[in-house]
């Protein structure tokens, strides 16, 4: 009887070792494969709209804005297909401007775009501007924002739209701030930017697939 129960148990565990194994093969997903066209190229970015940073209801507007970087094919989920080397916020002429005075933002970059989730009905691929870092200054007040935001890129326009949401950014250090801008506190970054390789007019494409 004993040496029954202990085959048994044997057999029993085996099984069970068996089907597990069995599970965890069935669900994990393979790594999606991102096609970036044309891949890999530099590109420039323009603002489309207003681009703001808000922070406890104070909103800072540049109507102007531009970047530029690289894009690039990658497989992963989540993976990188883009950087963002360069940005600048508002121009000679055309500051970005606050109920607090004008406003002046020095990021600190490479930024990276990661996809996350691709739509092929839409061509609209999700994710998100990574690695964000940025000096603000406005007055004697001096911040500096670091995290994340939440993107979008639209592949039949090459519109690269972001809206972070709560939490995603952070105030980690503040000067002469006050109760304005705190430490602690979460801005909310949102604009639009339209993507075109570099002195051309076309208009990159990012595609995933899994295999």
């Amino acid at each position: 009887m004993k040496n029954t129960i202990r085959n048994l148990a044997v057999v029993t565990g085996a099984a069970a070792a068996a089907l597990a194994l069995t599970a965890g093969s069935a669900s994990a997903l393979p790594s999606t494969t991102w096609t970036v066209n044309p891949s890999p190229a530099s590109y420039t970015a323009t603002n489309s709209g207003n681009i703001v940073l808000s922070v406890n209801g104070i909103a800072m507007t540049c109507t102007t804005s531009g970047a530029s970087g690289s894009m690039a094919s990658a497989t992963g989920n989540p993976a990188t297909v883009g950087s963002i080397n360069a940005i600048n916020f508002g121009a000679t002429g055309s500051p970005c401007t606050s109920v607090l005075g004008n406003v002046t933002t020095v990021a600190t970059t490479p930024w990276t775009v990661v996809a996350q989730d691709y739509t092929a009905a839409t061509g609209v691929t999700k994710g998100y501007i990574g690695n964000v870092d940025a000096k603000v200054t406005v007055g004697a007040c001096v911040f500096r924002v670091t995290g994340k935001a939440s993107a979008t890129y639209t592949n039949s326009t090459g519109k690269l739209a972001v809206a972070s949401t709560a939490g995603q950014l952070n105030v980690v250090s503040s000067t002469n701030c006050g109760s304005a801008v705190p430490v602690g506190a979460k801005p909310i970054f949102t604009g639009a930017y339209l993507v075109k390789k570099t002195g051309t007019t076309i208009i990159p494409t990012i595609v995933g697939t899994n295999p």
